[in-house]
């Protein structure tokens, strides 16, 4: 069983930035690959960016492309997710998740197979 934990998520005016951390158990991270979605109200979760287990770029939303940055330290077993210029509508709870997937694109809720409580991001105008 793989334990996720994010945190990090505040109140924040648009325009600032904020960092999100994301701490998952287990001996094998450096295997997973980890993903942030985010959920608005009324809304349905939807990706933010991943990063795959073999070291791989990237994969961002369009929506925050230019904007976000995600990383990982397998040493230390977390994942990061840089936040800038943050916007009213980036408001959501954002959840990091991990996956021992080989392949997949890692932009779909289906691929994850181990989630977080999610942390609350609000950007207000």
């Amino acid at each position: 069983q793989v334990q996720v934990v994010e945190s990090g998520g505040k109140l924040v005016q648009a325009g600032g930035s904020l960092r999100l951390s994301c701490a998952a158990s287990g001996r094998t991270f450096s295997r997973y690959a980890m993903g942030w979605f985010r959920q608005a109200p009324g809304k349905e979760r939807e990706f933010v960016a991943a990063f795959s287990w073999n070291g791989g770029s990237p994969s961002y939303a369009d929506s925050v492309k230019g904007r976000f940055t995600i990383s990982r330290d397998n040493a230390e077993n977390t994942v990061a997710l840089q936040m800038n210029s943050l916007k009213p509508e980036d408001t959501a709870v954002y959840y990091c998740a991990a996956t021992m997937r080989y392949s997949g694109t890692y932009r779909s809720i289906y691929e994850y197979d181990y989630w977080g409580q999610g942390t609350q991001v609000t950007v207000s105008s």
